[in-house]
Parts: structure tokens; sequence; C-alpha cells
């Protein structure tokens, strides 16, 4: 048989570097869970009754996963089921809300005696495989409406679902997606319309409705107005207007305590002490003027604007504009229903611990004010293996699980914690890279997703444990204890691995 098509061996078509970072992050975390349970009594790291024993044994099994993906299950079985995988694990998200046992106030979890399984975390695998399977259908276009439609509907299910089990964190990672689709071809405008909702979210908490609103107006017209290439024309029309309504709350204020001596007691004193002050001046109904809504009539001629110009140039970014300041305006209002009502009490305590919104040192800023003293505590070159007093005394609450980094921020220093992130970085982009040189969309897509789904988790924990983000509940991927968030990654990934292989085999 002519020697190009005897296909090459697994040694030479498989990519050996990635899993070696593979088994370098997992025995790094399993080293640091035996950290993080290692008190002055000395316990052996096969101890099976400390997570660093019942590591142990997910990493074999883990392992015993891999083995199988690599040479038992045909590669393309992943494509032609994903459909059916999608559906099951659905159908799990829904089961454990009924079925599943209370956790901390999250029903995600199902326990077979011992053992613990969180559907949550398998259904990042069914979805990328999913997304991966439509999107590489050759008549799929994402920026067609129905087929972003679809795309998205396979996003949000899944989230959605997790939201009701009150796993809001789990479902933060489903944002991630939002990267594979734009490598996709999805418009640059819905990263920044996330980050602008994010942004939006943030001072309407911290600030207020109205600085929220006019901040919108003006990140969205000066972005319309700088693809079009008239920033000046901006600074001149919706710049002016931006400062005017920037200031109008103080001179508004100032020219209320002129007619209506008192009027900024209004909405903070007694009902009896504000009659007083609205009965004082013939110009009191000011008083009772809401500038926000002075600010919404007074922005509302510019839809009809955008919408004209978008029509007569065929300028479809301008027309997004539209959307993006009405679902802005939206956000605002529906803020603080997200806020009381959809997160729950300890979300909600940490975000305002995080905001600077209150102070709880001992209460829901526990966690990280001790991370933190763990990490810098580590210095350089850090106290050494075993030797950190954060960790070894327990004072860091989950620290095998959420926590897991700062046990290495704490031992292993600075120098520790670069390495940790530099493995990261190298599998990320080692993932993104041959998804790259892929010849098969699903490949490639799914690919994507994987390392969509592995930046999510890196940042929101790593943002966690030194106070940047809110304590969500997110494991590090491979390194935090727990079989359920070990087993999806190591299937993540060794799916994508055998994938690629595939590919090479021949070429």
């Amino acid at each position: 048989m002519d020697d190009r098509f005897k296909g090459r061996s697994i040694r030479q078509s498989f990519d050996w570097k990635l899993v070696g970072i593979y088994l370098a992050l997992v025995v790094i975390g399993w080293l640091n869970i035996y950290a993080a349970v290692h008190s002055s009594e000395p316990s052996s790291i096969f101890d099976f009754s400390l997570n660093c024993g019942k590591q142990f044994v997910w990493i074999c099994t883990a392992l015993v996963l891999a083995a199988l993906i690599l040479f038992v299950i045909p590669p393309r079985l992943w494509e032609s089921t994903s459909v059916l995988l999608y559906c099951l694990v659905i159908v799990l998200l829904v089961a454990v809300i009924f079925l599943g046992v209370d956790i901390k106030g999250s029903r995600s979890w199902f326990a077979i005696g011992p053992v613990r399984f969180q559907p949550a975390e398998i259904s990042k695998i069914t979805t990328s495989l999913l997304l991966a399977n439509i999107l590489s259908k050759p008549n799929f276009r994402i920026t067609r409406m129905k087929d972003f439609l679809l795309a998205a509907a396979v996003i949000a299910v899944p989230m959605l679902i997790i939201v009701a089990e009150k796993e809001t964190g789990s479902a933060l990672v489903y944002v991630g997606f939002i990267f594979m689709l734009y490598r996709e071809g999805l418009s640059g405008w819905f990263l920044a319309a996330i980050g602008l909702a994010i942004l939006t979210f943030i001072l309407t908490l911290t600030a207020s409705a109205y600085t929220s609103i006019l901040v919108i107006i003006a990140i969205v017209s000066l972005v319309v107005y700088l693809d079009r290439g008239k920033f000046l024309r901006w600074l001149c029309t919706f710049g002016i207007y931006v400062f005017i309504m920037a200031m109008l709350p103080g001179w508004w204020a100032a020219l209320l305590e002129r007619l209506v001596p008192g009027a900024s007691l209004i909405g903070q004193a007694d009902p009896w002490v504000e009659q007083a002050i609205l009965s004082s001046s013939k110009w009191a109904p000011l008083a009772r003027v809401n500038l926000l809504y002075v600010l919404l009539a007074t922005a509302l001629p510019a839809i009809p604007f955008f919408l004209i110009r978008s029509y007569r140039e065929r300028n479809s970014f301008m027309g997004m504009a539209v959307p993006t300041l009405i679902a802005g305006v939206l956000l605002v209002f529906s803020t603080e229903y997200i806020f009381n009502d959809i997160l729950q009490d300890h979300q909600r305590n940490r975000i305002e611990v995080l905001l600077g919104l209150k102070e709880d040192p001992s209460g829901a800023g526990y966690n990280v004010n001790q991370s933190m003293i763990a990490i810098g505590s580590g210095g350089l070159t850090g106290k050494g293996y075993l030797h950190g007093t954060q960790t070894t005394y327990g004072f860091v609450p989950e620290q095998s699980t959420d926590f897991i980094f700062c046990t290495v921020g704490e031992e292993w220093g600075f120098v520790g914690c670069f390495v940790v992130i530099l493995l990261y970085v190298l599998l990320i982009w080692g993932i993104i890279v041959d998804a790259e040189h892929s010849r098969q969309h699903f490949t490639r897509i799914y690919g994507y997703c994987l390392a969509s789904c592995l930046f999510m988790h890196l940042f929101i924990n790593i943002g966690m444990t030194i106070g940047l983000m809110p304590v969500i509940g997110i494991p590090l991927p491979l390194m935090s204890y727990g079989g359920s968030s070990l087993w999806t990654f190591t299937i993540m990934i060794f799916i994508f691995l055998v994938l690629d292989h595939e590919e090479k085999k021949y070429f």
C-alpha cells in the first residue's frame, strides 16, 4: 500500500504537549488539595477519608475515561450523537431540580450513596458538541438571524435551567461561548454589548440609574460615530448633550435649593418635614421632577435618528445601536429585580462587599480576605510546600475546591502562581492553535468551545481568590477538588485531542 495511506502513528499525530500540560495541572492540583487538607498532624496523601485521597480516585477514573475516549469510542460518534446527548442532559438538569439534594441552598446535585454528581458540569460537554454540530453545517450562517437564534437557544436552555437550580456561577460560564461565536463570524458588537451590560449593572448598583443610562447613551453614540470616522461631529452633538446631562443634576439641585429651601431633604426626611418643605414655596412642585425621565425624554429622538441613518447608509452596525440602547435601558430598570429577586442572599452579600457597598470582613468578605492574606503572604517564592500557615490551620474555607489557587500563592509564591497560570495559558493557546489548523469545522468549533469554557473558569476562579470577582462557586479546572469538574474537563479535552488526532493521522 502507498505510504501516503498507511496513516501516522498515535505518537506522531497526537498532541502530547497538551496531554503533558493536562497531567501537570492534575498533579499540581492533587498536591495542593493535600496541602489544603493537611494539618499539623501527619496524614497520608492517599488517606481516602480526606479530599486528597478521594481526588486520587477521581484522577484514576478520569484517566480511564481518557483512555476510553482515545482507544475505544469512535471519534465521529461524538458528532452523530450530539443531539441525543444534549437532550439527555437537559432531562437530567430538569430532573435534578426535583430529585436532587439541597446543598448550600442549591439543588443541582444527584447523590448516589457517598458519590455526588452535578449535571450542570456535564452540560458544558453536550452544549459544546451540539454547537459544533449545528455551526459546522454547510448552510449555517451566524449572521443570519434564524441561525443565530438557534445557536443562542442551544446555549440559553441549559443556562436558564442552571439558574433555576440556583447555580448562577455555573450558568455564567455559558457566557464564554460568545468568544466561539465571535470566531465564527458574530459581530464584535455583541462582545461590546456584554461588556456594556456588565458595566451598566455595576453602575446602577454603585451610582444611579441616571448615571447608567447616560453612560450607555455616551458609549453607544460614540462607538457609532467612531465607526463612521466622525468623532468631531459626535463631540459637537452627543458630546455636548452628554456633558449637559451630566452636569444637570448638580445644576438642578442648586436651583431647587434657591427656589425651595430644604429641597435636598426631599426623599430623606420624615413625611411631615417633607410636607413642610413642599408647602413653603410656590416652586415646590419642581422638587418632584425626576431627572431620570427628563434624560429618557430628551434621548428618545436618538432612536429614530439612528434608524433613519442606518436605513439610508445601509449601515447594520448603526442599526444595532437602537436595540442596544433599548436593551440597556431595560437592564437598568431590571437591575434591582435581578439583584434582589434572582440572586441568592450570599451572592448579593458578596457582590456588595466586592463593590464596596458594605464592609463585612467576618461574613461575606471573609473567604476573600483570608484568600488574599494567604496569597500575599507567599511573597516571591512562597513559604514552602506544607508550610503555609493560612493553609495548614484552615483559615480559608473551601480551600481545596473554589480557593485552591490561594494554596499555590501561599506555599509556592508568585513564581508558583506564574507557573500555574502559564500552564493554563499554554493549554488554552495550544487548543486554539490546533483548532485553527483543523480542516473540519466541527473540530475547530468544538475546540473554541473548550477554550472558552477553560478561560471563563480560569478568569472567574482566580478573580475570586484575589478579590476582583464575586465569590460564585466556580472550580479551577483540573486542580480543584471534585469529580464532576475533573471528569468534565478530562472528557472535553480528550474528545478534542482525539478529534484533532483523527485529522492529523493521514496528513
